[in-house]
């Protein structure tokens, strides 16, 4: 049985009060119960058994303790209630009777607060288990966003006047801002971005109302850096290239006055890089940025940041440059470490230097050299990174396409799309774009047709 024929569903006019209308967008599920119980007459036993709940945890979130936020569980209880997806922050579901398109404003399905993430006019087509299982991703990176990261995304303590912080309200503030980054391995700046600038904000709001020693002071001041670097981030992904710009000069004042050189070298490589997207050069900026950080920074920064001087070399069409960044990327990150280095550089490995010197390679036009790195790296990256594995299949679609292999790249730009649908970021649809441009002299294959025609 259905579960909007369910005879546990929740009763119209119980879904129609304001009150658990809002319950619901807070995923607050023990008082749902409640209100289920007292105006829909559904016993709390019952309830168990559609949700999959044992019963004595329904009496506890009932009573307020524990919370409901994995995305399996919130889709289970909300079949079992019949509760329509919009209102917890799902997609439609298979029983409701309307359409996304005919809900009333302000109840989307998925609000987005940045520019259209989606490849334009990008739909997919086929069916069986692997459409459902891109379906399935979608919808959990737009569950994510459309839910405010229910569990993980909490409001900073507020302090009163002269209350004292140390290092171990540092140590809080830094482990928040790891929580938080990991996010963007998942979502795109469009909806990261106002979590990434809420935190940022209240960090510097809870400086200004308290007091530390000046050792603590600069700590605090890196947090803010990290954090200005993460907000910038987020909003050069989602397409609003001043406020970028904004953030990152932020994050490079305050690494400045904290005296870390690191985040410093860090702060320009991101200026490099939003530089090297558009029509700038970025290569004065990336050289400065290795420069300022200097040799002693940990083995981790130092890759990540001839990474970038590398990219910025790239695109400025320096082949002899960029091999030499490569190469100083590669020595910084082949050494042994003495220490791990920045919680904020660790994701920088052996697979990211292969990506990114397939990538700059591609936009060398040199195919021999960037297919071999790309594929190689890309052969077991997660598609929950969707986002970062779209563009990085654009940049291997272009080395295919310049290798003379038509079809290879058409099927790999589909790829691209498929993975891109759903993602708040507007750099897989630029990329997917431009590349749709270069492939449509090829429209009489049959493999870029069918590509061409899925993009609409």
């Amino acid at each position: 049985m259905s579960a909007r024929m369910s005879p546990i569903a929740l009763p119209p006019h119980v879904l129609d009060r304001p009150e658990v209308q809002a319950v619901l967008r807070c995923h607050d599920f023990g008082k749902v119960f409640k209100l289920a119980r007292q105006w829909g007459g559904i016993s709390f036993v019952k309830i168990a058994d559609a949700c999959d709940i044992k019963p004595e945890r329904v009496g506890r979130l009932a009573r307020g303790e524990g919370a409901i936020t994995t995305y399996e569980k919130i889709t289970r209880i909300a079949d079992a209630l019949a509760i329509p997806g919009h209102l917890v922050g799902l997609a439609p579901r298979p029983w409701e009777p309307t359409q996304p398109d005919a809900l009333p404003q302000g109840e989307r399905s998925f609000p987005s607060s940045g520019p259209e993430p989606r490849a334009t006019g990008v739909s997919r087509r086929g069916a069986g288990a692997k459409a459902d299982r891109e379906g399935d991703d979608v919808e959990r990176r737009r569950f994510l966003a459309a839910s405010g990261l229910a569990g993980i995304v909490g409001v900073l303590p507020e302090q009163n006047a002269g209350s004292r912080l140390g290092h171990r309200e540092v140590a809080q503030l830094r482990l928040r801002s790891s929580r938080l980054r990991r996010l963007d391995d998942v979502l795109g700046g469009a909806d990261t971005r106002h979590i990434y600038r809420t935190e940022l904000d209240g960090t510097v709001r809870l400086m200004r109302h308290a007091s530390y020693s000046e050792a603590t002071g600069r700590l605090l001041l890196s947090v803010v850096s990290e954090l200005a670097q993460q907000a910038g981030w987020a909003a050069f992904d989602a397409g609003d290239q001043r406020e970028a710009t904004t953030l990152y000069r932020r994050a490079y004042e305050a690494a400045r006055e904290a005296g870390d050189r690191a985040l410093e070298g860090n702060s320009l490589a991101f200026l490099a890089y939003q530089q090297v997207s558009s029509t700038a050069s970025g290569v004065a900026t990336a050289m400065e940025s290795c420069r300022t950080a200097g040799s002693d920074v940990p083995p981790t920064v130092r890759g990540l940041l001839h990474e970038r001087r590398a990219w910025a070399h790239a695109r400025a069409g320096e082949a002899k440059e960029t091999e030499a960044a490569l190469a100083q990327a590669e020595e910084a990150l082949s050494g042994g470490f003495d220490h791990p280095g920045p919680e904020w550089a660790s994701w920088v490995d052996g697979r990211e230097l292969q990506i990114m010197k397939g990538r700059c390679w591609a936009e060398l036009r040199r195919p021999l050299r960037a297919v071999p790195e790309l594929e190689t790296a890309l052969a077991d990256f997660d598609d929950a990174q969707a986002r970062d594995k779209a563009l990085y299949l654009s940049w291997l679609a272009h080395a295919y396409l310049d290798a003379g292999e038509v079809e290879q790249s058409a099927k790999v730009i589909g790829r691209a799309i498929d993975l891109s649908a759903g993602v708040g970021s507007v750099r897989p649809r630029q990329r997917i774009q431009t590349f749709l441009t270069r492939l449509h002299p090829h429209r009489s294959l049959e493999p870029v047709a069918d590509v061409l025609h899925r993009a609409g």
